[in-house]
């Protein structure tokens, strides 16, 4: 068994020191862009909340609201990008990483909490209508408009990396097309005089990112509660090492994720008396988890028919020195 775990260990201290290199520069690139993207963002949020009360309209101040869970959002975002780039130490082996996830969830319940209380402004307003400032309320909401689309621009690089851009991209996203809400009731009003289509687009814009954000809240839930990471099956990874000839049994497989993009599987690994070298049979295995499904923070527990651990012979003390 000792020969057996040494490998395993530095399988995953090589990847780590491998793969490592990438998640820093991939963290130091997303790091860069919340930074732009919160910069731009607090600066417009002041003039768009104080425009929203001069002007009396509950649709800007719903696009303030979630122009405001966007800064929220990536102060907590680039924290913890920050907090991920600690290294493990002996009470979290794991890092930080997972706090990404966190920053994640809390971000889904935020929008939630701001959707409910622009539903209820809403109401409000429909059983006493305010009047509101139409133009002044377009303008803004076409600088909100500009803003939201730099910060689109500026976040869309790292946003199928990481699901803590990926969900400051989504809010920044339906913010802009709240803007779009925004600006087109402030026309329509300008036109009509009808004060009651300000509440009726602040309720659809706190309508429509309800989806996403629900999207949001459950992905990171499932990290957190380590469920098979999203786009794995856990049928297609057994029947897969299934397929692998010399095994005769498998057990205990889990796969879940410790943060976006870094995939973790163990499993004990029942092998054939034909099977003369174990080394070279779990280097097949760790090359087609990785090939197939994306998985290389990998460790296996290698046995014979009898339950007991298969040690590597004289190849255990390469994979110690690596």
């Amino acid at each position: 068994m000792g020969h057996d775990h040494a490998h395993s260990h530095s399988k995953t201290h090589t990847q780590g020191h491998g793969g490592g290199h990438g998640h820093d520069h991939g963290r130091g690139a997303n790091a860069r862009q919340l930074t732009w993207a919160l910069i731009l963002t607090s600066c417009f949020l002041v003039a768009e909340v104080v425009g929203g009360i001069l002007t009396q309209s509950l649709a800007l101040i719903s696009d303030a609201a979630h122009m405001f869970t966007d800064a929220a959002g990536l102060a907590i975002a680039l924290a913890a990008v920050k907090l991920g780039e600690r290294p493990a130490d002996a009470k979290r082996t794991f890092g930080y990483a997972r706090f990404e996830i966190l920053a994640a969830a809390f971000n889904a319940v935020l929008l939630f909490l701001v959707a409910i209380y622009i539903l209820y402004e809403a109401y409000l307003r429909f059983t006493q209508p305010a009047d509101v400032h139409s133009l002044p309320m377009l303008a803004i909401a076409s600088l909100g408009l500009l803003v939201n689309f730099a910060c689109m621009k500026i976040l869309d690089a790292g946003k199928d990396e990481s699901l803590n851009v990926k969900g400051a991209y989504l809010e920044v996203w339906a913010d802009m097309l709240g803007s779009v809400g925004v600006i087109l009731a402030a026309i329509a009003i300008w036109l009509t005089g009808w004060n009651w289509i300000d509440p009726l687009v602040a309720v659809a814009i706190g309508l429509w990112v309800l989806p996403r954000t629900w999207s949001l809240l459950r992905e990171s839930l499932n990290i957190l509660l380590q469920g098979v990471p999203e786009g794995i099956a856990i049928a297609d990874v057994e029947q897969a090492l299934r397929a692998v000839p010399g095994l005769s049994g498998l057990h205990s497989l889990h796969v879940w994720a410790m943060t976006s993009g870094q995939n973790v599987l163990s499993a004990h690994i029942e092998i054939g008396p034909d099977i003369a070298d174990a080394m070279a049979f779990r280097q097949r295995v760790e090359t087609l988890l990785h090939e197939r499904f994306g998985i290389d923070h990998i460790t296996i527990q290698l046995e014979d028919g009898s339950g007991h651990c298969v040690t590597e012979g004289p190849h255990a003390d390469d994979g110690k020195n690596h």
